[in-house]
């Protein structure tokens, strides 16, 4: 995927706040999720247009989220989790092992077990456009800018 379109976003995404726009964008193509733990951001690109992004939580500690190349092996809007009980929105499962995106408060401070905590409304969003088997990237501090390539396999 090259990068064909960044979102005008101005300054920093605060926690809790997210940015989708996808005026002038194809209706189909591939969608690559990309996760930059170092800045704390997710961004969605349908066709190498951005199309979403916001602040998100991650894990900490004993239960670092996984960096490197995920695909999303499951979908569920209501999940609750198995080992935590905790409710999972719109959970979207990376690993058989209980990392997934989801809906989440994000909130300066907090952290998750290993998944990647986004406000709910945004889970929603990028629920509706994701598939099963589409890719998502986790890195720490690699960003790209417009006409950047994302290599997913």
């Amino acid at each position: 995927m090259t990068v064909k379109r960044i979102l005008d976003i101005p300054g920093p995404i605060s926690f809790g706040t997210y940015y989708w726009d996808t005026d002038g964008v194809p209706a189909n193509g591939p969608l690559v999720i990309t996760v930059d733990l170092e800045a704390q951001t997710m961004s969605v690109f349908r066709d190498g247009y951005e199309i979403g992004a916001t602040a998100i939580l991650y894990g900490m500690d004993g239960k670092p989220t996984p960096l490197g190349v995920h695909e999303i092996k499951q979908k569920k809007v209501h999940h609750i989790s198995n080992l935590y009980g905790a409710p999972m929105p719109y959970m979207m499962r990376l690993t058989w092992d209980g990392i997934a995106i989801h809906g989440s408060e994000v909130e300066e401070g907090r952290a998750t077990h290993g998944c990647i905590g986004v406000p709910t409304p945004f889970a929603k969003l990028v629920f509706a456009q994701a598939k099963l088997g589409d890719k998502v990237i986790i890195t720490r501090g690699k960003r790209l800018g417009l006409g950047g390539v994302v290599t997913p396999d």
